[in-house]
């Protein structure tokens, strides 16, 4: 091998091959050079496989040039985003290597600061190094930096690590080392980084260059397929194969023969990753689903197609049960292929009600998506779903048994939203408008997807902004959005229809009124909102409401002293439910608090004890079960309540069983009830809950609970000391007062206590937050009612500004400096969204103090606990068994709940609570921190 490589060897410059880009897992160190050149050949790949038409065409036209040459600078771009390994600071991680460049004097540095500097990255040095290359190829720079295409390009590429940096002053772009000593300030560093990109160039032959700086949504497209090809590009196996032997020298003759086999080999990378784009073949509503429409899904597939011309955005609103998932997967079909969408993220509430969703969207997508159809299960816990579960047939759990179910790539980091098709919780899509790392991947991966959003109404005001913000940069990328909402009010719809058509370009706000049961369609390339059309519901049907009234005794012991002729919640309970023991039925009866539901659940065990000693008789769900036993528990109760297979099991009558639960019942589970008993609640979520109510054809109803086709809800409103309504204190803050009040004010004056479904349902849930709610009430009420109305304003506002303080900014926004993707002012986390309104936001796992010192995760049998190095089944183990409380308990952990240090090297359990769980006669008892915690046949409690 010649040193004509060498700098300061008369003749071109080309790549010193002994700067190396790759080395972990390696035989030896891989050529940055030839990394480049890998990741630049998957980028073509990645053109041709992942964007869909219509993307690739906005990229071409912004970029002033015809498609090939669009896909040819794109490809030089990925190509280069590791430019910045050309440093100092990078080579010297390899000593053996590095010893080998200080042979050459034009790598060898006499700058002090450039040795004792901070450590620079190197995805902060493509950024740094990049600017002067893309001048010298014609890319405009000129004193507005930020608003120049030479300085956009290098800031994209610097971010591919998942972070952008500032944007550079002139007076850095004009000396770069002597700002960042760390690039290297020997005169070598500098000529082999313009080296390695001028090679690059030549090869990959992307001659134009880009005028004018790309729109913040089309960057964020262009960063994400950067990532996209460096991850794919830096796998072993990818690298092993082409490793260069000795006498290779990097000419141009040899680059462009290593190029082109990696050209070869990229399109069958991209295809074993799972990567690609869904195709939705035009196929009617009765050939989709073995039923036939209702009148809901008629109109909708009847009317959508001519109104669809491309992207836009569909708001659904309809009762619970009038078969909105079916909807939303007919119009997700219709608009994907009249947008070129090239797939589908089903969005949800919870992980609960995702793990549900997934077998019906997995079954819709075996019979109506063609194409490339890997589809995800996205959510902290989804590796645990028996339904996700790896295929069968290997040892190494990588098999893919149907092209529906995705591989192992798939499933790993951050990478599951770049799957054609993926289903799971929201906060999977709205952490793409938080500044964490790789947050603008999550966009890339929904910018070219049609986003179902079922449940819009769920999320209070900090979610709700969330979403508003992510429907801004949808509304910009022109993904097409599916709303779907059983109670809406029509200023939320708005706020979200506006949303949308800002980031499309059209300011201007648009009045909606949503019809109920109906829709609307926004077409994102006029701004134009179709005129709502109202239709008829097949489920047309009479809500019964009753109120009582009760003294909250949840928490009182036995035969505490009550006011005289005032009926305890307990009573109540116990005279309401007391037929099922004998007339049969099942009835759901949803409280407000976990602990309130374990007391209901102690309660009703000792009163009815015959149906409690039946298999199934009474049943308990909330969260704060470990997590294989809440699946167990959520699994049984959809046997049990579910929609029946067929007329013939509907028509066998139930025999008596009472569920308690919490609101996690509300939401998505197709449950059916005969009688719902709800604690309080605002109405939103008690009409929620009697959607729960009589949901499915059965025609042998126990007649206790009323006539089969009219659903009955029972409504327990807590009394204070002085018999007016109000929460407990023991609920905290998980309603706001005013909403109650407001609800219970509405639900007294319900003439006949009687709700029509749906014609009633969106009058009633706009009257609840109508700001002269109160005109007419007596002057002392009034006043209470406006302290309590300004207090959940307040809240809400200031929800709503930390929303303004933490979500990144509107596409239009972050077009001249890409910063504005990753600044953050406040610790921004993605535990940050679980956090949400109180909710759930740390995990623990208890561990069981059994013989001879040892520690199970079972309290009645050994699963003793991983010992020594904790493998991806050992994870997995352990995850099975814990439990999500309240942060507040997580809050006071000490030593004693820190888990092994074995655990630290693995994230999900590096940041698990452990509660040593001792036997106290018949109980399990712990502590976590000064509080004392029980385990039981109702879960986890507080003592």
């Amino acid at each position: 091998m010649t040193d004509s490589y060498l700098v300061g060897v008369s003749g071109p410059e080309r790549p010193d091959r002994r700067l190396w880009g790759k080395s972990a897992g390696l035989p030896d160190p891989y050529p940055v050079i030839c990394h480049l050149l890998d990741t630049a050949a998957v980028a073509g790949a990645l053109w041709d496989a992942v964007l869909s038409e219509r993307v690739r065409r906005r990229l071409a036209v912004a970029m002033g040039v015809a498609e090939r040459e669009a896909r040819q600078m794109v490809m030089l771009w990925a190509g280069l985003h590791d430019i910045g390994k050309i440093s100092l600071h990078f080579q010297q991680q390899v000593a053996e290597e590095f010893a080998k460049l200080l042979a050459n004097p034009a790598y060898t540095e006499d700058n002090p600061a450039a040795k004792r500097s901070g450590y620079l990255r190197h995805e902060t040095a493509t950024h740094w190094g990049l600017v002067e290359f893309f001048r010298e190829c014609g890319y405009p720079l000129s004193k507005r930096v930020k608003q120049s295409p030479a300085h956009q390009v290098a800031q994209l590429l610097g971010g591919h690590h998942g972070c952008f940096a500032e944007a550079l002053l002139a007076k850095e772009i004009a000396k770069p080392s002597g700002y960042q000593p760390g690039l290297g300030t020997a005169e070598g560093w500098r000529a082999q980084r313009l080296a390695h990109a001028h090679a690059v160039r030549r090869t990959v032959g992307a001659e134009k260059a880009l005028e004018s700086v790309l729109p913040g949504e089309l960057a964020v497209v262009v960063v994400g397929l950067v990532v996209l090809a460096d991850w794919l590009a830096s796998q072993v196996d990818v690298i092993e194969p082409r490793m260069p032997g000795e006498d290779w020298e990097a000419c141009d003759a040899e680059l462009t023969e290593h190029f082109q086999s990696v050209v070869k080999a990229a399109p069958r990378w991209v295809r074993d990753a799972g990567l690609g784009r869904a195709l939705f073949p035009n196929k009617p509503f009765s050939q989709q689903f073995p039923f036939p429409p209702n009148a809901l899904q008629a109109d909708i597939a009847e009317h959508l197609p001519s109104q669809v011309k491309g992207p836009g955005l569909l708001l659904v609103t309809a009762p619970t049960g009038d078969g909105k998932t079916e909807t939303a997967l007919h119009a997700a079909s219709v608009m994907a292929r009249a947008a070129g969408a090239s797939g589908v993220y089903f969005a949800l509430p919870t992980m609960a009600t995702a793990d549900a969703m997934f077998t019906r969207v997995r079954r819709f997508a075996e019979a109506n998506i063609e194409g490339d159809r890997a589809l995800t299960l996205l959510h902290s816990m989804a590796w645990l779903s028996p339904d996700y579960a790896a295929g069968q047939g290997s040892t190494d759990g990588t098999a893919v048994l149907a092209d529906t179910e995705a591989g192992q790539w798939l499933r790993t980091g951050r990478r599951g939203l770049l799957a054609p098709l993926a289903n799971g919780t929201i906060d999977q899509a709205l952490t793409g408008v938080l500044p964490v790392r790789y947050g603008f991947l999550r966009l890339f991966g929904l910018s070219d997807k049609v986003l179902v959003v079922d449940e819009a109404h769920a999320y209070g005001p900090w979610m709700h902004s969330l979403l508003v913000r992510l429907l801004e940069w949808l509304g910009a990328f022109g993904a097409p959005v599916v709303l779907l909402s059983a109670t809406l009010t029509g200023k939320a719809a708005s706020s979200l229809v506006d949303a949308y058509r800002r980031g499309a370009g059209f300011e201007e706000p648009a009045a909606v009124t949503p019809c109920y049961p109906g829709w609307l369609f926004v077409d994102a390339n006029s701004g134009t909102v179709s005129k709502p059309r109202k239709v008829g519901s097949s489920r047309a049907r009479t809500l019964r409401m009753e109120s009582r009234r009760v003294h909250w005794d949840v928490r009182d012991a036995d035969g505490a002293a009550k006011k005289p002729g005032q009926q305890g919640r307990r009573a109540a309970l116990r005279e309401i439910l007391a037929p099922a023991t004998t007339e049969g039925g099942c009835v759901l009866v949803c409280c407000t608090t976990v602990d309130e539901a374990q007391r209901t659940y102690r309660y009703l065990r000792s009163v009815l004890p015959e149906l409690a000693a039946r298999d199934g008789g009474l049943r308990l769900l909330h969260s704060r079960f470990p997590a294989h036993e809440r699946q167990r528990i959520t699994a049984e109760c959809e046997a049990a309540y579910g929609k029946p297979a067929n007329k013939a099991a509907a028509a066998v009558p139930r025999e008596g069983s009472i569920l308690v639960a919490t609101q996690i019942v509300e939401q998505s589970l197709d449950l059916d009830f005969d009688l719902i008993v709800s604690d309080l609640a605002p109405l939103a979520q008690l009409l929620q809950r009697a959607g729960r109510g009589k949901r499915h054809e059965r025609p042998n109803r126990p007649a206790w609970t009323g006539k089969p086709n009219e659903p009955r809800m029972i409504v327990l409103e807590p009394l204070d000391d002085k018999d007016r309504v109000a929460a407990p204190r023991t609920w905290g803050t998980v309603y706001d007062a005013s909403l109650l009040r407001r609800t219970s004010m509405l639900l007294e004056k319900l003439p006949g206590g009687v709700i029509g479904v749906p014609g009633d349902v969106q009058s009633l849930i706009d009257e609840v937050y109508a700001d002269d709610f109160g005109a007419g009430l007596e002057p002392a009420a009034a006043r209470e009612l406006e302290r309590m109305d300004a207090e959940r304003i307040a809240s809400a506002v200031a929800q709503e500004q930390v929303a303004q303080l933490t979500e990144i900014d509107a596409p239009y926004d972050v077009v001249d400096d890409l910063y504005r993707l990753s600044e953050r002012g406040l610790g921004i986390s993605e535990d940050l969204l679980t956090t949400r309104l109180g909710a759930d936001s740390g995990r623990a796992v208890c561990v069981f103090e059994r013989e001879a010192g040892t520690w199970s995760l079972a309290p009645d049998h050994d699963v003793l606990l991983p010992p020594g190095t904790v493998d991806r089944d050992a994870v997995a183990l352990v995850m099975r068994y814990t439990v999500p409380l309240p942060g507040s308990w997580i809050a006071g952990r000490t030593d004693e709940n820190a888990p092994s240090k074995s655990w630290s090297k693995r994230p999900l359990l590096a940041d698990l609570v452990l509660v040593r769980m001792r036997r106290d006669g018949e109980r399990w008892t712990g502590r976590l921190g000064e509080r004392q915690i029980e385990y039981s046949d109702v879960g986890i409690s507080a003592n």
